[in-house]
């Protein structure tokens, strides 16, 4: 019998990113597997990449709101869908609701915020054991009591040749000379940006060298992009606001280089397999790195880092200020030489 799993998805893009192991995961156990995610609009294109997303369904909801009617009337929508399991992977008790009133059989999640009578198959978190949001989720996927599954897949987005280029296009791009993408933003907060001239300073290097560089983000972004623009002198081209998440992933995965705050597009660039450098200030690596065999991880590692604060407590951000741009160039030159070293033909020496 093919099983029909429920998946109420992250409301972050890198988080979004994070699940789709889980995703792989359920279909080992599940040959045959019906598929479903429950996710905000935001992060449905992220969910189109995915293979083992049979369909998406919209989560209406922002951020603290209860809107009980409407959840009501979502329910019973799902009901229809005759699902054997749900998988909640945030801890909020909202996020629980939505299942119980859909008659969901079995309901599994961590305890959360007082969600006892909401889940029936209820797990408590041990964070020494799984350190790591992309092992919580995954362990989520086992059955009660059992070892977490590894090793845990990294995520792969899906982007071919074919839409990659068809992207450029329809966007005026050329793609006559390589390409570097950078992530100047981060929705959380400024205390995880790199300062703007940073990026502009490594945008001029590689200007030099021959590279074109694109500038991704969302549309809050776009100032941003406009001043990293200004002060890389035209070195940098500005597409923060001109393109949506699904545009960008297909960009990205045009790019030799990926340099990244910690963001949701970080994620995106490492489950695209580009070689990336992911620059941390206020933020750790420790608990969701980038997931990636080609990942280099720039921090100062100061002693008031991380501090996991939206601003910066001490209104300074030297974490990230004083961070310059010849020790993330440093890093990304090492991954592209090690992407070079692989991509090169190997030949057997005659006898």
């Amino acid at each position: 019998m093919i099983k029909k799993i429920l998946v109420i998805g992250p409301s972050w893009v890198g988080d979004s990113v994070m699940a789709q192991p889980l995703y792989r995961r359920l279909h080992e156990r599940h040959p045959g597997l019906e598929l479903h995610v429950f996710a905000p609009a935001w992060t449905l294109p992220l969910l189109s990449r995915m293979p083992e997303v049979a369909k998406a369904h919209l989560n209406p909801f922002g951020h603290g709101q209860l809107r009980l009617g409407e959840r009501w009337r979502v329910a019973r929508a799902l009901r229809q869908e005759n699902f054997d399991q749900v998988v909640v992977l945030p801890n909020s008790l909202k996020a629980a609701l939505i299942p119980f009133l859909a008659g969901i059989p079995l309901r599994t999640g961590f305890t959360g915020e007082l969600r006892y009578g909401l889940l029936n198959d209820t797990r408590e978190l041990d964070e020494h054991a799984l350190p790591t949001m992309v092992e919580r989720f995954c362990a989520l996927g086992e059955p009660p009591r059992q070892a977490l599954h590894r090793p845990i897949a990294h995520p792969q987005l899906r982007s071919t040749p074919a839409a990659q280029e068809n992207t450029a296009r329809k966007l005026g791009l050329s793609l006559a000379q390589p390409i570097v993408a950078m992530c100047p933003g981060a929705e959380y907060g400024p205390a995880k940006r790199w300062p703007a001239r940073h990026f502009a300073e490594l945008a001029r290097q590689y200007h030099a060298e021959g590279y074109q560089v694109w500038l991704f983000g969302s549309g809050k972004d776009k100032d941003v992009g406009d001043e990293i623009a200004l002060l890389a002198d035209g070195c940098a081209l500005n597409l923060c606001g001109k393109t949506g998440l699904e545009e960008a992933i297909d960009l990205m995965g045009l790019a030799k280089l990926a340099v990244c705050n910690d963001s949701g597009l970080m994620h995106v660039a490492a489950a695209l397999g580009v070689p990336l450098v992911g620059v941390y200030g206020s933020s750790s690596p420790d608990f969701t790195p980038p997931l990636s065999h080609s990942a280099s991880i720039v921090s100062l590692n100061m002693d008031c880092s991380p501090c996991f604060e939206r601003t910066c407590p001490y209104k300074h951000t030297h974490c990230l200020e004083n961070l310059p741009p010849q020790q993330v160039r440093s890093a990304a030159d090492g991954l592209l030489k090690l992407a070079a070293n692989r991509s090169e033909p190997t030949t057997k020496s005659e006898a």
